[in-house]
């Protein structure tokens, strides 16, 4: 497929056929849909491969050119998922996991419950003021960690960090992507999302935490500590970890600024993908570390089923069917607000299960700034539903948020590979429960405001 004269050529209109546009978005649905079956058959198609397939098609079949396809990668989350993957991956060579992971089963005192709520409750506060994919790359390595030393099983543990991430990240601008997009589209600022997002967004941190503890204690995930003596073992061990406090000095000096420049980036134009760059090559220059020691290490099938997934999602978006969801909902609600809340609430969360929320937010943050022209202020609480329901919702699938692939990537680089089915056991019902009571209570609280 190449571009010549401003004319797209593509296989099928080599071969003579000229698509029309319903036909092009048949395709395009066709293809996400079969994009994500071959995702959901992990057994058998790796999810890289999946979606890199259906990106390659998007390109063949003429709904994107390679240079539309290009553009539809957020390069944003790229940058971001790269530069910290790098220095992360610093600071495990400098032995800064092995020390905070001794210390938390200290804290923990190997009690799988506690375990699984300081590390859920730790998880959500840093999503909360940075943002959860770096939250999640910093902490599922201390959690794979400590449950593999005191002989738990991982991957419970590595999915609440996930959802607590997303719920964390809810309350806040600058905690998920669907925020800072309806930040800067709707002209709100950080203390708008803590008045009327994070007391919804605790209480489903709260509840989301409090059913994994059931769900794992109901599927025997709670039941025991593992092995005894290797418990003892783990609580009393005193062995020197081997660490390099130089390396460790630099690296979390690079980090400390990079979270820094992330809470304060925003209102000066940084993006945080733009931060994370810059600060892991910095680190690179300063720690004198080579490209190739690092670069060994990157989840690079991580990054490549993003890009992937970007380009299918973005054929879906090229042919308007973000754009006829969202004027469908506008039409649905027809001015009433309350009525609006619900059903772009419960939208969200179920589209954002399924396919990126950013592509989605864009959209749907596109026609609530037409509405916002006729409606004004009053119409404000359809944003904050957008956010519960973009937020929350992906926690539905494991390819509902960047967070969930990250931490599904380090679980396999460990060995604990994560199933898209395994997760929904326990992502799934927490979503629906979570979404459900948390823009529950912010109708309840619309109407007795007066709404």
């Amino acid at each position: 497929m190449h571009e010549a004269g401003g004319e797209t050529l593509n296989l099928l209109s080599s071969l003579g056929l000229n698509l029309s546009p319903q036909t092009l978005t048949v395709l395009a649905i066709a293809l996400f849909v079969a994009t994500y079956a071959m995702i959901l058959l992990e057994k058998y198609v790796h999810r890289t491969v999946a979606a890199l397939l259906g990106a390659c098609a998007v390109m063949v079949l003429g709904i994107l050119t390679p240079t539309q396809a290009w553009a539809s990668i957020d390069f944003n989350t790229i940058f971001l998922l790269f530069g910290m993957m790098n220095i992360v991956n610093v600071l495990s060579r400098s032995g800064f996991f092995d020390v905070v992971a001794r210390r938390a089963m200290i804290v923990t005192r190997g009690e799988p419950a506690r375990v699984l709520w300081i590390f859920s409750i730790l998880t959500a506060v840093f999503s909360a003021f940075l943002d959860n994919v770096t939250t999640v790359l910093f902490m599922a390595p201390v959690v794979v960690t400590v449950v593999a030393r005191l002989g738990l099983r991982p991957m419970p543990y590595l999915i609440a960090v996930i959802l607590a991430s997303n719920t964390g990240g809810t309350a806040t601008l600058v905690g998920d992507p669907p925020n800072i997009i309806i930040g800067s589209v709707a002209g709100k600022g950080f203390g708008d999302f803590l008045v009327n997002v994070a007391p919804f967004a605790t209480v489903a941190t709260v509840l989301g935490i409090g059913l994994m503890h059931l769900l794992m204690r109901v599927r025997g995930d709670l039941a025991g500590a593992g092995d005894s003596e290797r418990l003892r073992a783990a609580l009393t061990d005193n062995t020197p970890i081997k660490t390099n406090p130089k390396l460790m000095k630099q690296a979390l000096g690079v980090f400390a600024v990079t979270l820094l420049l992330f809470m304060i980036g925003h209102p000066l134009g940084l993006e945080a993908g733009l931060v994370a760059l810059t600060t892991s090559t910095f680190l690179m220059l300063i720690a004198d570390l080579t490209p190739v020691e690092l670069f060994e290490q990157v989840e690079w099938t991580t990054l490549l089923f993003f890009m992937g997934l970007f380009i299918v999602v973005g054929g879906l978006e090229h042919v308007g069917v973000f754009q006829t969801v969202a004027a469908g909902l506008t039409n649905a609600i027809d001015g009433n607000i309350g009525a609006g809340i619900l059903a772009v609430g419960f939208s969200s969360a179920l589209i954002s299960g399924f396919v990126d929320n950013i592509p989605f937010t864009i959209s749907m943050a596109s026609v609530l700034r037409e509405l916002q022209v006729t409606l004004g202020p009053a119409m404000d609480p359809l944003w904050w539903a957008l956010s519960l329901g973009a937020c929350l919702g992906g926690n539905l699938t494991l390819i509902g948020a960047s967070a969930n692939i990250v931490v599904s990537d380090i679980a396999a680089r460990e060995g604990h590979p994560m199933g898209f089915v395994e997760f929904m056991r326990y992502g799934t019902p927490v979503a629906l429960i979570t979404v459900t009571v948390a823009l529950g209570l912010f109708y309840a609280a619309f109407v007795l405001r007066g709404g």
